[in-house]
C-alpha cells in the first residue's frame, strides 16, 4: 500500500488572513522527508468547499519548489474547462520545476458554475466527450506529437507545446466517482484510478477494481494500474480523542460540501436518483442530523480517523479490495498544528502497513 497527502481545504470567501497555504507547504515537506508516494490538490472554483485550489498547476509549481522526490499530482483538472494545449503547457514546466514529479489526475466536472470558464454554453452538456477527446489530446500533446488546427487567419498550422516535459509518457489518472464505465474506461485507456467513497461502499467500490484490472488487462497494457482511494485522515492515540477533535471540523466541512451539491443535484455524479431529493425539506436540525449521521458513517467505514490500531485495520481493509494507494485528506478544518503534529502518528501507520505480519 502507498501513501499519500491529498490536500482539500475550505476556504472563506471572507478570510483574508495570511498563510492561508502554511499546512499545505509544511506537510508536504513532511510527506517529502517520510517516503510519501505523492501530494495532491485539487481544482475548485468560486465555491469555499477546496477554494484554496483553483488551479493545481499553479500550487504544484510551488511545492516543486519545497520538495526533491515526491510525486505532485492535480486531483484533478476538470479538463472540460481547458483547452488541452494550455494543460499540458502548464504541466510540463511543473514537471521541468520538479525534474520529472508531475502526474495527472482529469475529470470530467460537474458543478454547472465551473464551466463559465470554458466561455461556452454547451460545454457542459457536452463534458463526457470533450474529456473523453481532450484526454486523448493531451497524452499526444505530452509525447511531442503535433496538433493539427487552423489559426485565425484561417491558416492550417502544425503546433507543439513547450516546454518539453522530462518525462515522456504523462502519469495520468482519471476520476471515477462510482460509475463502474468510468472504471473500464480508464483501464481501457491505460490510466490510472482515483476514487473515493462518496455514494459507495467498499464492497461495490472491489467489484468497480475488478472491473478496471481485467479492463487493463484485455487491452494488454503492461503493469496492472494504481487504484487511488482518497480518505479523510486524522490519526490520533486514542479513537475517542479523534472523534473529539474531527466531529465538528468534519461536519462543518460536509456542510460545505453539501451546500455545493444541493444546488446542483441533478449533476452530482455519486447520487443515486437525485430528482427524488427535496432540499427544501432540510431544516436547520434535520441539516445538523444529517451532518451528525454522515460523520459518524466516515468515522466508522469511510475514512482514516481514529487511533493507529484502528487505521491499520482499515489499510488492511482497503488493501483487501485491491487498493493500491490511500490519499490521505488531512486539511478538512481541524487545527494546523493538531494535523501537523497527527502526521507523525500517521507515518507510524504507513510503516507498520509495510512491515510483515508477526506470526
Amino acid at each position: 500500500m502507498q501513501f499519500s497527502i491529498y490536500f482539500f481545504a475550505n476556504q472563506d470567501g471572507e478570510d483574508h488572513a495570511p498563510d492561508k497555504y502554511r499546512l499545505m507547504l509544511e506537510a508536504a515537506q513532511w510527506a517529502d522527508r517520510n517516503n510519501f508516494a505523492r501530494l495532491w490538490t485539487p481544482e475548485r472554483h468560486f465555491h469555499q468547499f477546496g477554494g484554496l485550489s483553483p488551479n493545481p498547476s499553479v500550487i504544484a509549481a510551488a511545492l516543486a519548489a519545497v520538495t526533491k522526490r515526491i510525486q505532485l499530482c492535480a486531483g484533478s483538472v476538470v479538463l472540460p474547462l481547458h483547452d488541452p494545449l494550455r494543460v499540458a503547457e502548464e504541466w510540463a514546466v511543473v514537471d521541468n520545476l520538479s525534474n520529472g514529479r508531475v502526474g495527472l489526475g482529469v475529470a470530467c466536472g460537474w458543478v454547472p458554475n465551473d464551466f463559465v470558464i470554458s466561455g461556452r454554453q454547451s460545454t457542459f452538456n457536452e463534458r463526457h466527450r470533450i474529456f473523453a477527446e481532450g484526454t486523448d489530446t493531451l497524452r499526444r500533446l505530452w509525447r511531442g506529437e503535433p496538433f493539427q488546427t487552423t489559426n485565425p487567419q484561417g491558416e492550417a498550422v502544425s503546433i507543439r507545446t513547450l516546454p518539453r516535459p522530462l518525462q515522456r509518457e504523462l502519469p495520468l489518472w482519471i476520476t471515477a466517482a462510482g460509475n463502474p464505465e468510468t472504471f473500464r474506461q480508464a483501464g481501457t485507456l491505460g490510466a490510472n484510478i482515483l476514487t473515493h467513497l462518496l455514494g459507495q461502499t467498499a464492497g461495490a467500490l472491489a467489484s468497480k477494481i475488478r472491473i478496471y484490472r481485467e479492463a487493463w488487462e484485455a487491452a494488454g497494457h503492461p503493469g496492472r494500474g494504481t487504484v487511488t482511494l482518497m480518505l479523510h485522515t486524522l490519526v490520533g492515540d486514542t479513537d475517542e480523542e479523534v472523534r473529539q477533535l474531527a466531529r465538528e471540523p468534519m461536519k462543518r466541512y460536509l456542510g460545505s460540501s453539501l451546500t455545493l451539491a444541493a444546488k446542483h443535484l441533478a449533476s452530482v455524479p455519486f447520487l443515486q436518483h437525485p430528482e427524488h431529493i427535496d432540499t427544501g425539506a432540510l431544516t436547520p436540525d434535520l441539516v445538523d442530523q444529517t451532518l451528525d449521521a454522515s460523520f459518524e458513517k466516515y468515522f466508522a467505514m469511510a475514512s482514516m480517523l481514529g487511533s493507529i490500531e484502528k487505521c491499520m485495520d482499515v489499510v488492511q481493509q482497503f488493501a483487501d479490495v485491491d487498493v493500491d494507494e490511500l490519499a490521505c485528506l488531512i486539511d478538512f478544518g481541524v487545527a494546523e498544528d493538531r494535523v501537523l503534529a497527527a502526521l507523525e502518528n500517521l507515518n507510524v501507520v504507513r510503516v507498520l502497513s509495510k512491515e510483515p505480519a508477526m506470526v
